[in-house]
């Protein structure tokens, strides 16, 4: 039976569940729903979290630019980070595996071939690629997007069915309901340009991204016909219940 491909994105606020440190719980709780659902689909996950991970064990000392300090902490962070992927997915008897990219890699037709050849061959054998940027050598998604672009990039390139962008909020939100303060779903949505006229440039809390960034993601996945979810990744259980639509996000397709 063929199985649908969904690229799933992990921004830092899901993997914290808001807090100062990788929630082990949340990690254990995308694993099970991977579990439950490797029947039927196949995963890519595009995950942040690197410097939050690294957080939890250091505090580096640098009079340099802010953003060495973090190339250095994703440097440490990222290994602490595939381990927690590593033990909490094999108690479930999902295998994983690491991949590191960065935005360079998109604009070299080499590199995208090889890229596509692994992450295939990964999958074909039951490895689920957790993919982040090689933040030691750019610095894009430390700057700017939490891994929203990367995570549209490599949905496009690997011809996924879904893109889910697993955030803090239940999809994107209306700008009025916003400034009333009565936060309001926009569950469907085709037009990007109208989408252009709801989105805030606000970033969250421990990620670089924000829902400015994730439009950046959903124009790029688009282009590509590639339908792209924003769900509350807070939430337990947030990618079933978007599969059997028991709960409020918001689809671009």
């Amino acid at each position: 039976m063929h199985k649908k491909r969904i690229l799933l994105k992990i921004g830092s606020n899901t993997l914290t569940k808001e807090t100062n440190q990788i929630s082990r719980g949340k990690v254990e709780d995308i694993a099970r729903q991977i579990a439950t659902l490797q029947d039927a689909y196949e995963f890519i996950i595009v995950s942040s979290g690197a410097i939050a991970a690294a957080k939890q064990f250091v505090k580096l000392e640098h009079n340099g630019a802010d953003i060495d300090v973090k190339q250095a902490l994703a440097a440490i962070g990222q290994p602490h980070l595939m381990r927690i992927f590593q033990e909490n997915f094999r108690e479930l008897g999902l295998s994983t595996s690491q991949c590191l990219l960065s935005y360079l890699d998109f604009e070299n037709a080499v590199a995208k071939a090889n890229i596509k050849t692994t992450i295939n061959v990964l999958i074909a054998n039951n490895f689920i690629p957790i993919i982040n940027e090689n933040d030691t050598v750019a610095t894009d998604e430390i700057q700017f997007g939490d891994n929203d672009k990367l995570a549209a990039l490599t949905a496009t390139l690997l011809q996924a069915d879904l893109l889910i962008i697993a955030t803090n909020t239940n999809g994107i939100y209306t700008k009025e309901s916003l400034a009333q303060n009565t936060p309001r779903t926009i569950h469907n949505i085709t037009d990007i340009n109208m989408l252009k006229k709801e989105v805030s440039n606000t970033t969250s809390s421990h990620g670089t991204g924000g829902m400015s960034s994730k439009l950046e993601a959903v124009t790029i996945a688009q282009k590509a016909a590639i339908e792209t979810w924003v769900v509350n990744g807070l939430q337990d259980n947030f990618i079933v219940n978007a599969l059997n639509n028991r709960t409020a996000f918001t689809k671009i397709i």
